[in-house]
């Protein structure tokens, strides 16, 4: 049936999308109905990153294809990276996750056996110490990864969002995750952390209560554009219930 469709109805609205999302459908029947997907198509089998990161030959197809843009084709890029990384690249991360030295020479040694496929699926599957640890990982598609892990809890991504450590395109994922913004302890989080991109915090700031909205007034740590936003928003506010 996957066949039959892929062969007479490529070009018909909705087939080759439903063929993308099933995933039983074969990658040799998926393959040359690539160039039919729509976006949102796209978008939904780029993010499916435990299927992608079993499916080598999907992830060349898709790196082959003209669907793609061009930050979808560097992250499929570094799922193809057969090379580990080496271990200079989680030293730091693994020193502020863990405290003691034979934990982290130990995690050290494992990581630095694993190639980008095999930390996604560490990422994906593994546990709150692995999370911690990967959601600093050099490659940007591990750190996707461990946002899209069943086992994240809010408390994890609560931490996430203080960490000054991480870089600007994570901060933003979180940010532009609407289950983590119905927590406004995340929401704070990233305001208040010096690294999360401008256009994140601006957009963020309208949600800020009182206190916090203050605090920003007189922050130091944060951006001088943010700072003056926030000054005026409480003097909206003021204004309003006055």
């Amino acid at each position: 049936m996957f066949a039959y469709c892929a062969a007479e109805f490529p070009r018909r609205p909705g087939v080759a999308d439903a063929l993308a999302q099933n995933s039983t459908c074969p990658i040799e029947v998926l393959r040359p109905v690539i160039r039919f997907l729509s976006v949102t198509a796209i978008q939904e089998l780029f993010e499916d990153l435990d299927r992608l990161s079993i499916s080598p030959t999907l992830v060349a197809e898709l790196i082959a294809s003209a669907v793609i843009n061009a930050e979808q084709r560097a992250q499929l890029l570094e799922l193809q990276r057969a090379v580990p990384e080496p271990i200079d690249a989680f030293a730091e991360a693994i020193e502020a996750a863990e405290p003691d030295k034979a934990k982290r020479e130990t995690l050290l040694q494992k990581l630095s056996r694993l190639r980008v496929v095999e930390r996604v699926q560490l990422a994906l599957k593994g546990g709150r110490d692995e999370r911690l640890l990967l959601i600093r990982d050099p490659c940007k598609v591990v750190q996707r990864a461990v946002l899209q892990s069943p086992q994240l809890s809010e408390q994890e991504v609560e931490s996430f969002a203080n960490m000054a450590s991480l870089s600007d395109e994570t901060l933003r994922l979180i940010a532009g995750n609407r289950k983590f913004r119905k927590n406004y302890a995340i929401i704070r989080g990233l305001m208040f952390n010096p690294k999360t991109p401008l256009e994140v915090t601006l957009h963020l700031l309208p949600h800020m209560k009182a206190q916090d909205l203050k605090f920003l007034t007189t922050n130091k740590n944060i951006a001088d554009t943010l700072r003056t936003a926030s000054i005026r928003l409480q003097r909206q506010r003021t204004t309003v219930r006055e």
